[in-house]
């Protein structure tokens, strides 16, 4: 059977020449055996109605067999030149011939490296959409970072209203010099606390000396 992968037969016929010819072989091939178990038949019932034949079941089997064997020979031999006409002359679209779908191919043709710096330019604009894609994937992030950052600032914001609204109450009209008075005294905080932890230190190791 033909190698040709006839490609251009197959998107015509909607299948492969070869495969039009292997279901043709087949079914000659089981055309044949039919043929043959029905000879044997009505063999053996000719046989059986003839007195004294000492030709058996058996032995007409054998001979079926044999019989077989030799149309198989010769109807592989005959099939192989049938399969060679059937493919060139019955299953083939010669080479002038353009299809209908393809039409647009004669109108625009292009050769093998004008199809390749297409196909570069395909790949590049496709690279350039997944560049983009992740741009704006990480725009996207970079916005809910900054809403989830102003909603932090709001809160902020609210807290020193608070803390303003908290002083007006208690006379303080300026929240500014509040906030640092507020910061001087927990720096002297700080420093007392330290003072108080250093003599604390040295408490101990006096106490241990002694």
């Amino acid at each position: 059977m033909s190698v040709d992968p006839m490609t251009y037969e197959t998107q015509f016929f909607g299948f492969t020449p070869q495969t039009c010819i292997l279901r043709v072989y087949i079914a000659f091939q089981d055309y044949l055996f039919e043929m043959m178990q029905v000879v044997e038949g009505v063999m053996l019932k000719k046989l059986d109605g003839i007195p004294g034949c000492k030709i058996s079941p058996f032995q007409i089997r054998k001979c079926t067999e044999k019989f077989l064997l030799f149309m198989k020979e010769h109807f592989d031999k005959l099939f192989a030149k049938m399969e060679e006409v059937l493919l060139q002359l019955v299953l083939n679209i010669p080479k002038n011939v353009l299809l209908p779908e393809d039409k647009v191919q004669e109108q625009y043709p292009y050769s093998k490296e004008e199809f390749q710096a297409l196909q570069d330019e395909l790949q590049q604009l496709q690279q350039q959409c997944r560049a983009e894609a992740a741009a704006e994937q990480a725009l996207r992030a970079e916005l809910e970072e900054q809403k989830a950052v102003k909603a932090e600032l709001e809160k902020i914001l609210q807290c020193f209203d608070g803390l303003e609204n908290i002083c007006r109450e208690h006379g303080a009209s300026n929240f500014k010099e509040s906030f640092a008075l507020l910061t001087q005294s927990s720096r002297k905080l700080q420093d007392v606390l330290k003072d108080v932890e250093e003599k604390s230190k040295k408490m101990k190791q006096h106490d241990q000396l002694m």
